[in-house]
């Protein structure tokens, strides 16, 4: 990593701790869009479809995404939205979805990210590893990708901007 990304990586890691003390976003959770999906009493809606394989997430100035599970169903096409829902450019404060492939060392991949921004992060190198990718967004932005994952597995997804990755990963359970 070159010195001025390390330099800028050391300014936002303390802008975030500066601002992410104290009040939280109240942003809702889990609203996909025109599922037929009801809940029970007292039980708030699910943030995914399994059965349309429509899965929602989002991520905030905090550097978090609301969820680090996500579930779908093997064989069937998966549409996945991510939503952006601070209000920081992608300069500062991007974030990107990448699932990458069963087994992939997301450390490795987040070091070699990190000198890709001519490619929004995604490193060429890296291509056997990502199975999809949004684009790089910036506060206030979304974006939906389409995909099908026909083997059942966990599959780890991260945010690849520079420093994201420590906060933004979860998992991908195709079942």
């Amino acid at each position: 990593m070159n010195t001025q990304t390390k330099i800028a990586a050391l300014i936002l890691m303390g802008f975030l701790t500066i601002t992410s003390c104290g009040k939280k976003e109240s942003g809702q959770v889990g609203e996909p869009a025109d599922t037929t999906e009801t809940s029970t009493e007292g039980e708030a809606a699910p943030v995914t479809s399994t059965a349309e394989n429509v899965l929602v997430i989002e991520g905030n100035d905090q550097m978090q995404f609301n969820t680090n599970e996500l579930k779908a169903v093997a064989g069937k096409p998966i549409k996945l939205t991510l939503k952006h829902v601070g209000k920081i450019p992608k300069e500062a404060m991007g974030h990107n979805l990448v699932i990458l492939q069963e087994g992939t060392d997301q450390t490795a991949f987040a070091l070699k990210a990190n000198d890709a921004k001519a490619t929004d992060y995604i490193p060429e190198s890296e291509k056997a590893s990502i199975i999809a990718h949004t684009k790089l967004l910036g506060g206030g932005e979304e974006d939906t990708i389409e995909f099908t994952i026909d083997k059942k597995g966990s599959y780890p997804f991260v945010c690849s901007f520079p420093g994201h990755v420590a906060m933004m990963k979860g998992v991908l359970i195709v079942e």
